[in-house]
């Protein structure tokens, strides 16, 4: 993710902390130092910082579950909101995304307990005041771990409640449909609380818009991957676009973006090898340091992955979703010679050529195989 800040690396997984995240910080700090002085801003920001270990936390109960089932994850980034942490993919397994969706909210949980069993106090909605209460640090700690394990359990994308009802429906449904089943509870949900919004808090309005838009972004991206698994790469590359030569400067490229507005230009060496790809923002952005006279070779993306044209276009969708998260997936021949790319924009463009049923069969549920083995 952008403007992120890497902090260290945690059993494999990267953490990262978003720089909107010290906004937060900064207006906790202002707004408890008003109410009460230097102290109480050093003890707001004290707890947010506690609250957020307790998200990474969270974050790490999903991780280690999805490892157990084979799913890798490369970074958590901490936002203001929370915390994301980027599973190579979901497990369409029912029981396995069960599990994996619980394994966060059953961390908070935990922690939960341990806190009220050390300071013997139990759930009080005065605790709950957040970075601006007053009281046993600890207690509200554990108070706000409760708060975190409900609000997840929300039967809504992007939380875990969100998952969990979609894992539950896929024991009687296709995984397409239970998701847009999930998707359409989760806008429900979503518009109640933005109606609760309109009533006085405006966080609710905020947190329903993310919900909603949550929601709508899971629902398109299953049906894309339900697309996918129709069509072969073959079917669905960019054929025709113009290459680069590795000796090209940034100059010609951008020459070759005003002819073509291309999205990615494949860069090939005198082998006609391919050897990189460069897009029009890694163009834009170089041309602003290095100048028309900068090398193409030093602002291309210098490997990507590749696939043979009769494999799966929803494997092409994998590799692109996965971390790195390459901008281009290439289509080689049996000689490695490139026969096309697929993007997000050429996979954007099948959809539109084979369109997505909106209201697909109920079918049968999924076979109970292990669809997320490594």
């Amino acid at each position: 993710m952008t403007w992120s800040i890497p902090l260290g690396r945690v059993a494999g997984t990267a953490i990262r902390v978003h720089v909107t995240f010290f906004l937060l910080l900064l207006w906790v700090a202002m707004v408890a130092g008003a109410q009460g002085g230097p102290d109480a801003a050093w003890q707001g920001v004290v707890f947010i910082l506690l609250v957020f270990v307790c998200v990474v936390l969270h974050e790490f109960g999903h991780i280690l579950m999805a490892r157990h089932f084979g799913v890798s994850t490369s970074d958590i980034t901490l936002l203001p909101i929370g915390g994301v942490a980027r599973l190579a993919r979901m497990p369409e397994n029912p029981t396995q995304e069960l599990l994996v969706a619980l394994a966060g909210p059953a961390v908070n949980l935990v922690i939960a307990l341990v806190l009220f069993a050390a300071t013997g106090t139990r759930p009080s909605l005065a605790a709950a005041a957040g970075a601006f209460g007053t009281g046993n640090l600890v207690a509200r700690l554990a108070t706000v771990n409760l708060f975190l394990l409900l609000f997840n359990l929300l039967p809504a994308f992007p939380m875990d409640g969100g998952r969990v009802l979609r894992a539950l429906l896929g024991y009687r449904m296709s995984f397409v449909h239970a998701t847009q089943v999930a998707a359409s509870i989760g806008q429900g949900v979503a518009i109640g609380l933005g109606f609760l919004g309109l009533l006085g808090n405006p966080i609710l309005l905020f947190i329903a818009l993310f919900v909603y838009l949550g929601a709508a972004a899971e629902s398109h991206m299953v049906q894309l991957r339900q697309v996918a698994q129709g069509l072969i790469a073959g079917e669905s590359m960019m054929t025709r676009y113009q290459a680069l030569p590795l000796s090209a400067t940034l100059g010609d490229a951008a020459d070759a973006l005003v002819r073509t507005a291309q999205p990615v230009f494949p860069v090939m060496d005198g082998q006609e090898r391919l050897r990189g790809v460069l897009t029009q923002s890694a163009l834009v952005a170089r041309l602003h340091v290095d100048g028309p006279d900068g090398a193409v070779a030093d602002a291309m993306v210098p490997a990507i992955p590749a696939i043979h044209p009769y494999q799966p276009l929803s494997e092409a969708l994998r590799l692109l979703q996965e971390p790195p998260n390459p901008p281009a997936v290439a289509v080689v021949g049996p000689d490695d010679r490139l026969m096309g790319l697929i993007t997000a924009d050429t996979i954007g463009e099948v959809m539109l050529t084979h369109g997505v049923n909106n209201r697909p069969p109920v079918g049968p549920a999924r076979p109970p195989g292990d669809r997320a083995a490594a």
